[in-house]
């Protein structure tokens, strides 16, 4: 009886550390989703972008903003129209403006501390479910047989599971930081 006492009380432990952890994503989740947006490409549907500056700078994937006119949702619900300022197709990045001020803007991370095994989480828009969140592990950080070499360059490798409007929101790390688009 002992024993069933004592596997009892560290299943308990268990359960309170996991619904402590739990609290802690679902917290750095719903910070992180604030700078979320939901990019919207008239000719081809929506994805996702991130708010990198306050005063209206947002990142996302090249292949969302195919062609305009462009739109920017916030989580707040207000929507503004989106200017391309720069593009790189070889990269999948694009930088978008909106003429907005105080938008609560990601924090960025480091690539220098981050090593496999380590929990991520990723923030988009499949299918139009605004701040759906997916969360992995990363295989692996810099350079990768499989994917192509270039000068100045590392990869960030995770194994989640990311769907069609994921496309532009931010990979990120368990304090919030942005790691990836």
């Amino acid at each position: 009886n002992v024993a069933v006492v004592a596997v009892v009380g560290e299943n308990n432990i268990v359960a309170g550390v996991l619904e402590q952890l739990n609290s802690a994503f679902a917290g750095v989740l719903n910070d992180v989703s604030a700078s979320v947006v939901q990019v919207r490409d008239q000719s081809r549907g929506a994805g996702a972008g991130t708010i990198w500056h306050s005063d209206g700078l947002i990142v996302t994937n090249a292949h969302v903003v195919q062609q305009g006119p462009l739109t920017v949702a916030l989580r707040d619900g207000r929507v503004f129209d989106a200017t391309l300022l720069a593009r790189d197709d070889q990269h999948d990045l694009a930088a978008l403006s909106v003429d907005a001020h105080d938008l609560p803007a990601i924090q960025v991370g480091s690539a220098s501390d981050l090593h496999p095994g380590q929990w991520v989480m990723a923030v988009g828009h499949p299918w139009g479910i605004a701040n759906a969140a997916t969360s992995g592990v990363l295989i692996g950080v810099g350079k990768h047989a499989e994917l192509p070499a270039e000068p100045g360059r590392d990869w960030v490798i995770a194994d989640l599971h990311l769907r069609p409007g994921n496309s532009g929101g931010p990979l990120f790390d368990l304090r919030g930081d942005i790691i990836g688009i």
